[in-house]
């Protein structure tokens, strides 16, 4: 199975419908999905990865190959209950901690923002696209997100190292994400990433010509009121090479209240009989008008 590609590109012209019908199969069925012709610049994301990189190799390496995960699997010991990574969490939008880092370069701090801000300008997109095909306000998910101030934005970053025990511990266990949209910039040559359909692990390749890799977390699936679920996802180990992962959240606000969109949910507390006088004039036509009608009934009498 190919992971779903969604060509930005093709939103304004005659694919568009093609495109919109391949996305939401994509939120529906998979759960992830890639992104390409996306508008953000290549020399960018090369840029990101770089500083990314360096920053690692001068700042973070030597210190985690003397941590207690690293000397664990030195002596061999299973550390299924850890994780074998090297991360930190910078903060964008509304409240940003990237100047609490000392040691980022001035470059390297105003790289992240441009990348940030072209990045949520694509989550943005993206929420739009999510919430026609859900038949939704096109804000409806920014504004649910947003609380007094805005979406949260944050970016886990992230290198998985060799690990000469790949068998004694995951880069990440499995989990969901709990937030809303992910947008991740990962590594180009070196594998990890797994997600778990239709019963098994499904092998996530490098990211290949600019692509981003998306993801729904649990917040898309209450919203969306379980049409797009949030995935079960881990990264393992290896000993060819080092994995680099950027993974940007766009979240709710802190403050945000989340529901299902009352939209999406079924009509609730009604009899039966009042149904069947809907059904009676309606049996050959669409069953989500009959739905419509049981909810508009509902909140009369609310």
């Amino acid at each position: 199975m190919e992971i779903p590609t969604i060509n930005f590109g093709e939103l304004e012209g005659e694919k568009r419908g093609e495109t919109m019908a391949l996305l939401h199969h994509a939120c529906e069925k998979w759960g992830f999905f890639q992104i390409e012709n996306h508008g953000i610049d290549k020399e960018l994301l090369e840029k990101v990865k770089q500083f990314i990189n360096n920053y690692y190799e001068e700042k973070l390496k030597d210190g985690f190959f003397k941590s207690d995960i690293s000397k664990a699997l030195e002596n061999k010991e299973n550390a299924s209950n850890r994780d074998w990574e090297s991360s930190f969490f910078v903060w964008h939008p509304p409240e940003s901690n990237i100047n609490n880092f000392a040691d980022f370069s001035k470059d390297f701090r105003k790289t992240m923002e441009i990348y940030v801000d072209q990045l949520v300008k694509v989550a943005e997109k993206l929420s739009e696209l999510m919430c026609e095909n859900l038949g939704l306000e096109k804000d409806h998910i920014k504004k649910t997100f947003s609380g007094i101030k805005g979406p949260a934005v944050g970016t886990k970053v992230a290198k998985y190292p060799e690990c000469p025990n790949p068998e004694l511990v995951r880069g990440l266990r499995e989990h969901t994400d709990a937030g809303g949209i992910i947008l991740l910039l990962q590594d180009d040559q070196v594998p990890g990433l797994e997600f778990f359909k239709d019963g098994k692990w499904f092998k996530i390749p490098p990211s290949k010509n600019n692509t981003i890799f998306i993801n729904t977390g649990d917040q898309i699936e209450v919203l969306s009121n379980g049409r797009y679920q949030s995935i079960l996802h881990r990264v393992m180990t290896g000993k060819c090479g080092s994995r680099l992962s950027v993974a940007t959240f766009y979240n709710p606000a802190g403050d945000a209240v989340i529901s299902p969109a009352e939209k999406l949910l079924y009509p609730k507390n009604y009899s039966f009989k009042d149904y069947l006088k809907f059904y009676s004039s309606t049996k050959f036509s669409e069953k989500s008008g009959r739905f419509e009608s049981m909810k508009n009934k509902e909140n009369k009498e609310a």
